[in-house]
C-alpha cells in the first residue's frame, strides 16, 4: 500500500532503538525524511547511518535529552518545520506506590507526559497552517489497564492521554490528526529489562521470566518493533485523517477489555 508519504518528513524521539527506531524505519521505508533523537550519541548515529544506507532518505539525528527545555530547542531547531510528530520516550522503573517521592513523579511527568505535550504545542501551529499534519505518541496499555508496577508509568501516561483527548478534537478541523499507540510488552531493551526483574525476584532464569510472561499473552508471543512500526506508519498515512484521538492498543490481546 502507498502510505502517500514520500517526501514528508518527521521528527520521532527516542529513536535509536526498540519501538522509536520501528516506527523511524517504517516511515523511512514509505519515503518520509527523517530528524532522529536520542540521548546516546553513538545508537542515534549508528541508527541513522542504517535507516540512511537502507531506504535512500534524509536522516538528521540529534542527540539531546527531550525532557529538558534545552534538549528540546536543540530537536526542534534541527527539525524545523516537520509534518510528522512521533514521541517516544523509555518508561518509569517499576516498584510499588510506597517505593515512589515527589522528585519520581516529577521525572515520569517531565518524560511521559510534559515533554511529549511541549513538542505537539511546538510543531501543531505550523502543521494547522498548512492543513496537514499527524502526531503519534507512543504511550502504554496500561492506560486501558493499569499495571501495579508501573504506577509511574500509568500516573504520567494517563495525564498524556486527556491532553490528547481533547487537543486532538480541536486541531482536526485544520486536517491534523492525533492518536495514540499503545504497546503491550515487545522484544525490546524494556522487556528485557523488566523480565530481569521479575527473574530476579522470583529466582528463575531470564528464558524462564519471559516464557512466563509470554503465556499470558493470547497471542503466546512478544510484538516486534516492526510491526508496531507499521502500524504507526499507517496512522500517519493519508488514509487515517478519520482516525481522531484514538487509543490503538499493541498487545496481543493482553488486555482483557471490550472496549
Amino acid at each position: 500500500m502507498d502510505l502517500g508519504l514520500k517526501g514528508k518528513r518527521a521528527l520521532v524521539t527516542a529513536s535509536s532503538k526498540g519501538l522509536g527506531r520501528g516506527c523511524a524505519e517504517a516511515l523511512a521505508e514509505a519515503g518520509v525524511d527523517l530528524v532522529l533523537n536520542a540521548r546516546g550519541e553513538e545508537a542515534l548515529q549508528a541508527t541513522a547511518a542504517g535507516i540512511r544506507d537502507a531506504y535512500g532518505v534524509r536522516v538528521t539525528a540529534v542527540a539531546a535529552d527531550i525532557t529538558t527545555d534545552e534538549g528540546r530547542a536543540k530537536v526542534l531547531n534541527a527539525a524545523g518545520t516537520v509534518d510528522i510528530l512521533v514521541t517516544n520516550a523509555g518508561g518509569p522503573p517499576p516498584g510499588i506506590w510506597s517505593d515512589w517521592s515527589r522528585d519520581d513523579f516529577i521525572k515520569a511527568l517531565d518524560a511521559n507526559m510534559l515533554a511529549p505535550i511541549a513538542l505537539m504545542q511546538a510543531v501543531l501551529p505550523a502543521m494547522i497552517e498548512k492543513g496537514w499534519g499527524r502526531v503519534v505518541n507512543i504511550t502504554s496499555q496500561s492506560v486501558k489497564a493499569p499495571i501495579a508496577a508501573l504506577g509511574l508509568s500509568n500516573s504520567a501516561r494517563a495525564g498524556l492521554t486527556g491532553f490528547v483527548a481533547g487537543t486532538s478534537r480541536q486541531v482536526a478541523p485544520f486536517g491534523v490528526t492525533i492518536n495514540n499507540l499503545l504497546p503491550g510488552i515487545h522484544a525490546t531493551d524494556r522487556a528485557v529489562g523488566l523480565d530481569t526483574g521479575v527473574a530476579k525476584q522470583q529466582g528463575m532464569t531470564l528464558d524462564e521470566a519471559r516464557a512466563a510472561r509470554e503465556a499470558t499473552i493470547p497471542a503466546r508471543r512478544y510484538g516486534t518493533a516492526q510491526e508496531f512500526g507499521q502500524t504507526c506508519a499507517f496512522l500517519c498515512s493519508q488514509h487515517a485523517g478519520f482516525i481522531v484521538g484514538q487509543n490503538i492498543l499493541l498487545d496481543g490481546g493482553a488486555t482483557n477489555a471490550t472496549l
